[in-house]
């Protein structure tokens, strides 16, 4: 059953009081916790494992413990939780035992927003480097938006900020639904493709939440959307059809923002635009994909509907060092290049790895992935299988689904045996630590590598590079210890007390009353 949601009202981020964040490591509460502390907000936070970010927590002032106790929640006014958390969690019971204030994150995000003119940012792909290029471009005109994204832009190193401008972006998700309890003043969807039907149900349930999403923009506001996507398309049509401001991006003819002359390479992006048939100019990126184009416009279009200098816009994304774990560079070994990516849903990691295609040039592209959630594995493994084809190798783990039980004949076994691959160029392996011993021996110099998948999989990065280095130095690569186990059967508690966020979030959470499944902050 889908969790409900108070609508964003007149709650302030000061009537909150002193705050406690339930798995404050998770980046989605991570980001929330960030801002409360720059705004000069009381924060505290509890966490299985002292993750790197919580030390920046700390260093603002922040209160963080290590484990989940009734006494952590001693002074708090209120008490924040992701979808994530379960409902029997201890800390959650005791703060409603207490009578306290419990908020989900969107709507401790909502009482933050309360005075501003939110710009929201959903879809099914995109959402994290499309809000990260809006906050860029909204920076670079000099407007200070405060924001909240669900991932860090790259060497910056923060996914939240307090600003002293009127904007506030946020990446809204679609996910629990709880992207319904926003009021943007300008509302960005990227796409809308089938996910996410473990809440939804049915693709057309999902498409009407967006449509519900959108029409909760401020009138005097608009809505932006791609007239590339056959999701976004419908959803202009109707929504203009209400006599809503719909305005629209893409390589269509009638797209009000058009680009055209695409060109992506290793060396990155670049397109030229134009609105009504006047010309904007060319715009480039230094991270490639066109793709990436693509989500690009929408800051454009948004930059222009506020009207934000255009050239604002053009700064911003030339210097766009993109986002982490969105096509993040982790480094070269033994002349091989590795790669992590987020992508785990087949569209986008087609895009993805048709991308690491153009980086690969004449070398070949190998694949760790980790399929994230054993429904949409289940749901999607032709079209998933196909995406990972793209690569000359695959090396496959098993599915990440916390809670997931996993009947027979489910999960990387069945999907590795759909790959289009000869069966000298796929792999399933059935431990972390086998993943980079095993591309340690199929890599070779000019290769691209990349992890892909499931949060857990960001670690994996810099054991692959560690792998390749001690083949160069002439040394087998050995074993490494496992930081969030691939168990035979998911849900199995995880070591460490490591655990992974929810669809659209990093690492970091907390574990169940018990520790039989790990779950999300």
């Amino acid at each position: 059953m889908t969790a409900q949601f108070t609508p964003a009202g007149t709650l302030t981020a000061e009537d909150l009081g002193t705050v406690h964040l339930i798995g404050v490591g998770g980046v989605g509460m991570l980001g929330v916790a960030r801002l409360l502390l720059t705004r000069g907000i009381r924060v505290s936070g509890s966490d299985l494992r002292e993750w790197p970010s919580l030390a920046g927590l700390r260093a603002l002032g922040g209160t963080i413990y290590l484990s989940h106790e009734a006494t952590n929640l001693d002074g708090v006014d209120t008490v924040v939780y992701s979808s994530a958390i379960p409902s029997d969690h201890l800390e959650l019971v005791e703060a409603r035992r207490r009578g306290l204030r419990v908020l989900h994150r969107s709507e401790a995000l909502a009482a933050a927003m309360t005075g501003r003119r939110a710009v929201a940012v959903a879809g099914t792909h995109g959402k994290t480097t499309t809000t990260s290029m809006v906050t860029m471009v909204l920076q670079q005109a000099g407007v200070d938006p405060s924001f909240v994204i669900g991932g860090e832009i790259s060497e910056v190193g923060s996914g939240a900020h307090h600003g002293t401008g009127e904007h506030f972006v946020v990446e809204a998700d679609e996910s629990d639904r709880s992207f319904l309890i926003y009021r943007p003043y300008v509302s960005i969807i990227t796409n809308v493709e089938a996910d996410h039907l473990n809440t939804y149900g049915d693709y057309a349930t999902l498409e009407a939440a967006f449509v519900e999403f959108a029409r909760l923009t401020d009138p005097d506001g608009f809505i932006i959307t791609c007239a590339d996507d056959p999701g976004g398309r419908r959803l202009a049509e109707s929504l203009r059809a209400e006599g809503r401001q719909v305005f629209t991006y893409g390589e269509a003819a009638d797209a009000d923002l058009r680009l055209t002359e695409i060109v992506s390479s290793a060396r990155g992006v670049r397109y030229l635009a134009a609105i009504d048939g006047r010309s904007l100019g060319e715009f480039r990126l230094p991270v490639p994909g066109r793709h990436m184009g693509l989500n690009s416009a929408s800051a454009v279009l948004a930059a222009y509907l506020l009207k934000l200098p255009l050239e604002a816009a053009e700064a911003a994304l030339a210097v766009f060092p993109g986002v982490r774990r969105r096509f993040e560079r982790k480094g070269v070994a033994d002349g091989v290049l590795v790669y992590d990516e987020y992508a785990y849903h087949p569209t986008s990691m087609t895009l993805a790895m048709q991308t690491l295609r153009e980086v690969a040039g004449d070398g070949r592209l190998i694949v760790v992935f980790q399929p994230y959630r054993l429904y949409r594995t289940r749901d999607n493994q032709a079209e998933i299988a196909e995406a990972l084809a793209i690569a000359d190798e695959v090396v496959l783990l098993e599915v990440f689904g916390p809670g997931e039980l996993r009947q027979p004949g489910e999960g990387s076994a069945a999907l590795i045996a759909a790959v289009g691959l000869p069966a000298d160029r796929k792999v399933f392996v059935d431990s972390w630590e086998a993943a980079p011993v095993e591309v340690a021996r199929r890599a070779r110099p000019g290769d691209v590598v990349v992890t892909m998948g499931a949060p857990p999989i960001s670690l994996m990065g810099d054991e692959l590079l560690a792998a390749l280095g001690a083949r160069a130095n002439g040394s087998a690569p050995t074993a490494t210890v496992d930081p969030v186990a691939t168990a035979p059967v998911i849900g199995d508690p995880v070591p460490g007390g490591a655990t992974a966020g929810g669809d659209g979030a990093a690492l970091g959470g907390t574990v169940a009353p018990g520790g039989t499944a790990p779950t999300a902050g």
